[in-house]
């Protein structure tokens, strides 16, 4: 009886590993919710300015067991970048810097994708500003996969920084005074199709 048992569990496990199968890329959309796009940039030398992306969206395609297949497609809407100040808000979204009303959206499209250890890696694409394409590459680290407790969706989160210079997007106002390099952290939360 304990031996029938046994197999019996046994069949089980088996069966249950081979439909399982193996590890596939899964399609998440970016959650915005619990994702976040931030910059700093310096301002006279005395501080830095702190902006963020209150609208953006796109989706990925990651394989925790093979990160090299990854695809990234981003965009943030131009109109929703605030520094906490109208006047400078609008001023960044006018012709002399943005220009959002001839060019509403930067986009960010993963080319190629390396691992650089065991939770981080590199994401090398083509990032567009005011209608400029630039080679970034983002520096990323892996947070986690898995289930999430509360709705039971399948969710995995990264954290990525890079540092760009806004004059190779044409974005020369006030070059001098206000800084060149603009370095951005980014906290994304994708949710399983």
């Amino acid at each position: 009886m304990i031996k029938l048992a046994c197999a019996y569990i046994g069949s089980v496990l088996v069966a249950a590993a081979l439909s399982i199968g193996p590890a596939r890329a899964r399609t998440y959309d970016i959650d915005i919710v619990h994702s976040n796009i931030v910059f700093f940039i310096d301002h006279l030398g005395f501080s830095r300015v702190v902006g963020v992306a209150r609208n953006f969206g796109g989706n990925f395609e990651f394989d925790p067991a093979k990160p090299e297949a990854s695809s990234l497609d981003v965009t943030v809407k131009v109109e929703s970048i605030s520094t906490n100040n109208k006047q400078r808000d609008s001023d960044i979204q006018g012709a002399d810097w943005f220009n959002a009303a001839e060019f509403p959206d930067i986009t960010f499209v993963g080319k190629a994708y390396e691992r650089t250890g065991e939770k981080t890696g590199k994401v090398v694409g083509d990032l567009t500003i005011a209608g400029i394409t630039q080679p970034a590459t983002l520096d990323v680290t892996f947070n986690k996969e898995g289930e999430n407790p509360w709705d039971k969706s399948q969710v995995v989160g990264f954290s990525a920084e890079t540092t760009v210079k806004r004059s190779d997007f044409g974005l020369k106002t006030a070059l001098g005074m206000i800084g060149d390099d603009v370095k951005l952290y980014i906290e994304i939360e994708g949710r399983g199709r």
